[in-house]
């Protein structure tokens, strides 16, 4: 593969260097695990950093110019992740609505959906969440059981999801519902995009191990959904569901390669300045171990995604083959954030807000954050059968 990028994808990078070191607020370091669910300050700057994106003409570099974006290719998609990384930018708080809606409404949507919504998405005015797991029904969401019982100009939604990201304070909700009891549960499913101040619709937030509230409970007590907000034909939303996860695993895959990076980066500084019971750490001949084979990580990450962007670039739709970095992401963090912690000997045990707490409990917060990338998107249990099935191709397991 020829890693070199061509002077039209250099001057890109350059362009939006500029930008950047232009535009990037001066505070952005101290804010790696920015939570918008932390205060109301927090997600008002989430909001203005975005429509500044926006307004720079960022907001969705690979989007359709027809649809607001900038018609990027891939490769300047990468760059982009990779420059946001670099100068430490905040992440985008539209995060489900720019890399799965945005991209499965311009599939699948009617005119009417994409001029009501696309424009709203990438400048943050609405803030999308995603419908999809149930109690019961998370890996299995053939299995759901939220109902729409269609009444003619509109459907009536019951039901009950789960670790729904940002409904805490979002706008709208691609959701899936059950529109054919009598079907085969693969092809009695739709997709609606639900106004989440319907009436009948109550959030409850879930608090997790890092003290946070990132996740949520939503229940749908006899809400009223227009038909004209149908995304697709009615009983065909696994088409819907497979678009959705595909623009996930592809829009995502490069984000977290040179976020990982990032952090094995900031890491690595706090070694060389870091004493453990009186001795440099970096003196620790199995910590330069670990610490080299979490550097190997990140470069097996990136030549992955790599692989997968040449498929791409040749054609080929997203396929089975994202599940190999997300699975690869999800452990490897999941193992940096832990090494991060045994760096801090004694102090590991402080968390955020405590008085000793090293680097303001940054590690920490990571460290029990890391604990979702094996569940969320798709926990590595599905992604090895996945891999194991549909790119090995060995024989099911059951």
């Amino acid at each position: 593969m020829d890693f070199s990028f061509t002077p039209e994808q250099e001057g890109f990078r350059q362009e939006l260097r500029t930008w950047l070191e232009a535009n990037v607020p001066l505070e952005a370091s101290q804010l790696r695990h920015l939570q918008p669910q932390a205060s109301a300050e927090d997600l008002q700057f989430l909001k203005a950093w975005q429509r500044k994106v926006y307004d720079g003409g960022w907001a969705g570099v690979s989007w359709p110019k027809e649809y607001g974006g900038r018609g990027a290719s891939l490769v300047e998609r990468m760059i982009f992740d990779q420059e946001m990384a670099a100068h430490q930018a905040p992440g985008l708080l539209n995060v489900l609505g720019l890399e799965i809606v945005g991209p499965t409404l311009i599939v699948h949507g009617t005119e009417e959906q994409k001029k009501a919504h696309l424009p709203k998405i990438l400048s943050g005015e609405e803030i999308w969440s995603q419908g999809f797991s149930e109690p019961n029904s998370g890996s299995d969401l053939g299995s759901l059981r939220t109902r729409a019982v269609d009444h003619g100009d509109y459907f009536i939604v019951t039901g009950q999801k789960v670790w729904t990201s940002l409904a805490s304070y979002g706008d709208w909700c691609q959701l899936l519902v059950r529109t054919n009891l009598d079907a085969p549960k693969h092809q009695g499913i739709s997709c609606l995009l639900v106004d989440l101040k319907s009436p009948g619709i109550s959030v409850r937030p879930l608090r997790t191990l890092t003290g946070d509230s990132e996740f949520n409970e939503v229940f749908f007590e006899d809400v009223k959904v227009p038909k004209v907000n149908l995304l697709g034909e009615k009983d065909q939303g696994w088409r819907i569901i497979i678009t959705s996860l595909m623009f996930e695993r592809q829009g995502l895959g490069f984000y977290f390669t040179f976020a990982q990076k990032r952090h094995y980066e900031d890491l690595l500084e706090k070694v060389r300045q870091s004493q453990r019971y009186g001795s440099p750490v970096v003196a620790d001949r199995q910590l330069r171990q670990k610490m080299a084979q979490a550097y190997i990580d990140c470069e097996l990450l990136k030549l992955n995604n790599y692989r997968a962007l040449s498929r791409l670039l040749r054609g080929n739709p997203p396929g089975p083959e994202g599940s190999i970095p997300k699975l690869q992401w999800a452990e490897m963090n999941q193992r940096l954030q832990e090494l991060a912690v045994e760096i801090q000997g004694p102090h590991g045990q402080l968390y955020q807000g405590e008085e000793n707490a090293r680097d303001g409990g940054y590690w920490q917060y990571g460290f029990l954050r890391s604990r979702a990338n094996s569940i969320e998107g798709g926990t590595s249990e599905i992604q090895r059968n996945i891999i194991a099935e549909r790119v090995l191709g060995l024989p099911k397991g059951r």
